[in-house]
């Protein structure tokens, strides 16, 4: 028998390695507390600071913020667990070190993906819980499940966005990379401020961020988007993953 053949998963086998994986990223993510802590805390601190204590007896305001500041929560995981994690992974030998064990070549990525959406559920549960119960806002159960669904699926643009980085920049480089990518892209997004509050070319070119177009399925569920179609800002974010995986694609063929 060949050495070097590859070794034949059965279905079972297939699934069981995927989701040792996913739970394996998981727990390494969960006990790095500088990627953890932030990450889950972040928004729903701003949240609490902006969206309740700011605007106290001002529902509208309060459920537009806890739209925005979930989408703000939600990308983190993406950007910052792909864009840092890979980088890191990839300086470290890591990903060469998987290639030669009998692990399915997706795993390790898909594992990721996994984890950014389980902080992304995380993160929209806890932003859901602080606008219903102290922000005042007014959800059907319907409205919060839908809320909650965009903010886990609208994690994956930001995960590719966060793969194409990863192949571009080292493990020292990759932190101060996606912050410059993350922070403006949220505050010229409306994430943080109504577009409204910012000069009026911000607004003009807020449909050029990923970020923007996330927000505005958000808000549409409390009722304050820009009143764009839906299938819009989902072409929009489609095309934009499409992208983003087909050049870190060609890095990671490279590398």
């Amino acid at each position: 028998m060949n050495a070097l053949a590859p070794i034949p998963f059965t279905p079972r086998a297939t699934v069981a390695l995927y989701l040792r994986e996913a739970r394996l990223e998981f727990l390494r993510l969960l006990r790095t507390p500088a990627f953890s802590v932030p990450t889950l805390v972040f928004a729903p601190m701003f949240y609490l600071l902006f969206g309740v204590l700011l605007n106290r007896g001002n529902a509208g305001a309060s459920s537009y913020l806890m739209a925005t500041y979930s989408v703000f929560g939600v990308i983190g995981p993406g950007l910052f667990g792909f864009g840092v994690g890979l980088a890191i992974d990839r300086e470290r030998g890591l990903l060469t070190l998987k290639r030669v064990q009998p692990v399915p070549a997706a795993a390790p990525l898909l594992a990721k993906v996994a984890m950014a959406m389980i902080f992304a559920a995380c993160i929209g549960a806890m932003l859901l819980v602080a606008g219903v119960t102290l922000g005042g806002v007014q959800m059907t159960p319907s409205q919060a499940a839908l809320l909650l669904c965009v903010d886990i699926l609208g994690v994956m643009p930001f995960c590719a966005l966060g793969l194409l980085i990863g192949t571009l920049v080292n493990g020292s480089g990759a932190p101060a990379v996606v912050n410059l990518i993350y922070m403006p892209m949220a505050l010229l997004s409306g994430l943080w401020l109504p577009l409204r509050l910012l000069p009026a070319v911000v607004e003009q070119i807020a449909p050029l961020w990923p970020a923007w177009h996330l927000s505005q399925l958000a808000l549409k569920i409390v009722g304050q988007d820009s009143g764009r179609p839906v299938w819009m800002h989902v072409a929009v974010m489609l095309a934009f993953t499409a992208i983003c995986l087909f050049l870190a694609q060609r890095r990671l063929q490279r590398a």
